[in-house]
């Protein structure tokens, strides 16, 4: 398995919940939240883009 997707996952993860943090500690909590719906979105892609060469590779193994 690739462990590069999962390392870069984990990095958006850490990165996004310490940029929200630093914004709720200075009162921007709005602001934070779209920070967390942008991260979720931006890992949700990902996920996607995997599903698909998931999907692309069974499709090659069975012959489609």
């Amino acid at each position: 398995m690739n462990t590069d997707i999962i390392f870069k996952i984990a990095g958006i993860g850490i990165l996004i919940s310490v940029l929200s943090i630093v914004l709720k500690q200075a009162q921007k909590e709005e602001q934070a939240q779209m920070l967390t719906l942008a991260g979720v979105v931006v890992v949700l892609i990902i996920l996607v883009q995997l599903m698909n060469q998931l999907f692309t590779v069974v499709r090659t193994v069975f012959n489609l």
